[in-house]
């Protein structure tokens, strides 16, 4: 079974850091692309960031370049979203997800709220 587990959100202040964390089981993660994806409240779904399989490549919508940091550890199955200065249009629902031969998978996400 495909899990992606999502942690390390929460509440912090206009030009605060996070770091979030995806775990993930049931899939060989080291040859899979991997991507963020963000929900604001009422909005529709923002891909955030993507990296590919050996972390040669990584790449950012424009609203985060500069701020976001996309990593994995494959060794770990794991894959991380740096967050620096965040503003509070970062707010959001965050998952990671994944593409399997065509079929999408996603965590249950993390909040993350930037307000003063």
């Amino acid at each position: 079974e495909v899990q992606l587990v999502e942690s390390g959100g929460g509440m912090v202040q206009p030009g605060g850091s996070l770091r979030l964390s995806c775990v993930t089981s049931g899939f060989t993660f080291s040859e899979q692309n991997m991507s963020w994806v963000r929900q604001a409240p009422g909005k529709a779904p923002e891909w955030v960031s993507g990296i590919n399989r050996r972390s040669t490549s990584a790449y950012y919508a424009d609203s985060v370049k500069g701020r976001f940091t996309i990593s994995r550890n494959n060794n770990w199955n794991t894959v991380y979203l740096q967050m620096n200065n965040l503003k509070p249009e970062d707010t959001a629902v965050y998952y990671c997800n994944v593409d399997l031969t065509g079929l999408r998978y996603w965590g249950k996400g993390t909040l993350v709220t930037v307000s003063s």
